[in-house]
């Protein structure tokens, strides 16, 4: 006997309905059609929207080693990668006013001023990126160091022992220091802090490879530190962020850019890093020994992309200590 609830299996009992199934063909090809059209306007958005947007991300540190420090508000600028279409003068005169609205007592620029991207439609002569950069305004001045793409895209450079990239020459013309291995100290509201800027440590990676350099780099962190008396509150500029993990406690904060927070950064992870630590360093505010923040940069590398990892403006307040 069946049970209560169910139909006998004979002729009386009545047929299940017919079903359709589950997808059709013209389902299927609806359901293809909108992946497609998702994919795309993904793409499109990688590509096209979130590369154009521009984001200022604040921070507030306390080090412990900001301690006589005076309050201080820095605006960060890294990764520019000026070319055509991506980052023309027009866009970098943007970036600067956005820069100076925010009213900062000093400009950090931490490096890759030039294209370092295939993917471009013209190039934008040093000269018209330095001219734009010229137009920022701080109380404390406007300080920089080189990065990797300055370097590498100055076929000379990979000669050690040539003399400063063209980028750093463009930089100083239009009155803005750069920085190779070297400490000044600076003073706001009777308080003194120093500054540092570090060498960039891969700059002859590709004479390294082929063998007409001994080191990668042209950094020398012990030899930058020892510029700074012991105890004074101190921040460093460092293009890449590797060389923290090496920075000691007394230097209050050290800043970076270079990863582009891996330019896709999804639920807090960059599946590519260029960083020999991977996602310890990719992106934002890092507490280990001191205190480390690693800007998402404002250009694109390789590809003009970018998800999850706006291009930003940094803006870090630290606190009268």
């Amino acid at each position: 006997m069946a049970e209560r609830g169910t139909a006998m299996f004979d002729e009386a009992a009545p047929r299940a309905p017919r079903t359709r199934p589950l997808v059709t063909r013209r389902g299927l090809v609806r359901g293809l059609g909108a992946g497609a059209f998702a994919g795309l306007s993904g793409a499109g958005y990688a590509v096209a929207v979130e590369p154009q947007r521009l984001v200022v991300t604040p921070y507030a540190v306390a080090p412990a080693a900001w301690r006589g420090g005076p309050a201080l508000r820095a605006a960060v600028i890294a990764d520019l990668h000026a070319c055509e279409p991506w980052m023309g003068v027009r866009h970098i005169r943007s970036i600067v006013e956005r820069a100076n609205a925010l009213r900062p007592d000093i400009v950090l620029l931490l490096g890759d001023y030039v294209a370092g991207m295939r993917v471009t439609t013209g190039v934008v002569p040093p000269v018209e990126w330095a001219g734009a950069l010229a137009g920022l305004v701080a109380p404390l001045g406007i300080h920089a160091v080189l990065g990797n793409h300055d370097w590498w895209d100055d076929p000379r450079m990979q000669v050690p022992g040539t003399g400063k990239p063209a980028a750093g020459l463009a930089l100083e013309a239009a009155g803005i220091r750069v920085y190779q291995n070297e400490a000044v100290r600076l003073e706001k509201d009777g308080r003194a802090f120093w500054l540092a800027g570090l060498g960039d440590q891969i700059a002859y990676a590709e004479a390294l490879r082929q063998g007409r350099a001994t080191r990668a780099g042209v950094d020398d962190l012990p030899a930058t530190l020892a510029q700074i008396p012991e105890g004074a509150p101190a921040i460093l500029m460092a293009h890449e962020p590797d060389v923290f993990a090496r920075v000691p406690g007394r230097i209050a904060l050290t800043l970076s850019g270079h990863t582009h927070g891996g330019q896709v950064r999804l639920f807090g992870y960059s599946p590519v890093v260029p960083s020999r630590f991977d996602n310890r360093y990719a992106y934002g505010h890092v507490r280990e020994q001191s205190d480390l923040i690693v800007s998402g940069g404002l250009g694109c590398s390789i590809a003009p992309i970018r998800v999850g990892v706006p291009p930003e403006i940094v803006l870090v307040e630290l606190p009268r200590s």
